[in-house]
């Protein structure tokens, strides 16, 4: 859930070159591949493979180095996909959802229409309620209108429902992290660690330190996510300047 974000918050969103700072789109669509995964972020003609992304967050998403700008085959539109039961029975649309940034893996589905009708119009499907997702649309289990939540709950507990500070305190404490904690640490290890770096925030800023807690303790319960979001960071580095050089060297 650490770097789970809505396809409805980074659109409008820059894209950058981190290793340059230059601007060079403006996010207008995310795009899965055949896998079911986001595969893609793109602006204009630009198209951003999911893999060469550095991070996401406060309004901009970076890259390791400026993209190719050939447009990629195969790939499907998530956003307004007919959701229907699998006797094909039309029962809403894909409103919104959440996926993981680093991985592509869709975290939430946001649905609206008959099938949301109960919970105010938006309701929450979960990647195990799907059956399949075709190429213009979602099919979903016979037993899942039984257990739908109404948007509010159903997102509970993901960083991206909460405050605008606490995201950003949580990115802010993250971003320290980075060189601090190893994939062998044990669980409280990489809570004190934490919570060092927590200290370190509260004495060097001046957030308010109910934002503070809960971006601390968000981290905490995340301890898992964090140490495989940190790990993975350094894979998709190394891989990306590998790719990078290939193409200086071709």
């Amino acid at each position: 859930m650490l770097n789970v974000v809505r396809r409805s918050q980074i659109i409008g969103w820059i894209a950058i070159d981190s290793s340059t700072a230059t601007r060079f789109a403006e996010l207008e669509e995310v795009w899965l591949d055949d896998s079911g995964r986001i595969a893609y972020f793109s602006g204009g003609e630009t198209y951003l493979p999911v893999e060469e992304i550095a991070g996401v967050g406060m309004g901009a998403v970076s890259t390791y180095y400026f993209p190719a700008l050939d447009t990629p085959k195969n790939l499907r539109r998530l956003h307004q996909t007919t959701v229907e039961s699998t006797l094909g029975e039309t029962l809403g649309w894909v409103e919104d959802f959440l996926f993981d940034w680093q991985t592509g893996e869709i975290a939430a589905y946001i649905v609206t229409g008959e099938i949301a009708a109960a919970f105010g119009g938006r309701a929450v499907l979960y990647p195990e309620d799907v059956e399949k997702i075709a190429t213009d649309k979602v099919i979903i289990r016979e037993d899942v209108q039984d257990q739908l939540k109404g948007e509010s709950e159903g997102l509970k507990g993901f960083l991206s429902e909460k405050s605008q500070q606490v995201q950003h305190l949580v990115h802010m404490i993250d971003d320290r992290l980075h060189h601090l904690i190893a994939p062998e640490d044990k669980p409280e290890v990489v809570r004190v660690k934490i919570k060092e770096v927590s200290d370190e925030v509260a004495a060097s800023t001046n957030h308010p330190h109910h934002a503070l807690q809960e971006a601390t303790e968000f981290l905490q319960e995340q301890w898992h996510s964090l140490q495989q979001s940190i790990s993975r960071a350094g894979s998709r580095a190394k891989s990306s300047l590998e790719a990078a050089w290939k193409q200086i060297t071709k």
